[in-house]
């Protein structure tokens, strides 16, 4: 039997959890919860059924909630999505790509979602609310924080240390050993040598 799972945030990103959520097959979306002019209307099918508004009822409900606002610069949306979900006991999904590889021999947080063509290996420890995006490889015994993204086709190799709040674009790399502080944004395509403080942005 499938576990009812509504989806808080209804954008893009959205869309793709969507279609890895129905991959993985283990939910069943019961809803997007979104704002009140997107009410009535459908994404993929799925109906905007209801506001925050309704939070505490549904989760007093029971089923799971999974974060679908997406994160480039500010992990803060997400965030507060979360922190709220939490306050009222709201219980959070992990998803899993079926077309990825995760190691048994890693660990993910709850709310984290690693899409399609994803790679994370032995070791990896991954903190909670997390997008590991389309084809981004997580390399042996690397420490990710929470509510942080690692875009499409980023690389972090071995025993690297991302912090809460970070946001890794597509295709940079990080190489073995650095650690970077939170509330980081690397932009796309950037290489990453060095250890990088908090609150550093690299454009992409």
């Amino acid at each position: 039997m499938k576990t009812n799972l509504y989806i808080v945030g209804g954008g893009g990103h959205c869309a793709s959890c969507i279609d890895v959520i129905e991959q993985e097959g283990r939910y069943s979306i019961k809803g997007i919860i979104d704002t009140p002019d997107k009410l009535g209307k459908t994404l993929l099918g799925y109906s905007y059924s209801t506001t925050d508004e309704d939070l505490p009822n549904l989760c007093r409900e029971g089923g799971e909630f999974l974060v679908g606002v997406g994160q480039i610069m500010s992990s803060q949306p997400r965030f507060t999505i979360f922190n709220k979900l939490k306050s009222l006991g709201g219980q959070f999904a992990r998803i899993i790509s079926p077309f990825s590889v995760v190691s048994p021999h890693a660990r993910l947080g709850e709310g984290c979602i690693v899409m399609h063509g994803a790679v994370v290996n032995a070791g990896a420890v991954i903190g909670k609310n997390c997008i590991i995006n389309t084809g981004a490889i997580i390399e042996h015994h690397s420490h990710i924080g929470s509510h942080v993204h690692i875009s499409t086709n980023a690389v972090l190799n071995g025993d690297t240390r991302v912090a809460d709040h970070c946001f890794i674009g597509s295709s940079a790399m990080v190489i073995q050993g650095v650690e970077i502080g939170e509330q980081t944004v690397v932009g796309a395509g950037n290489s990453v040598f060095k250890d990088l403080p908090p609150h550093t942005i690299l454009k992409g």
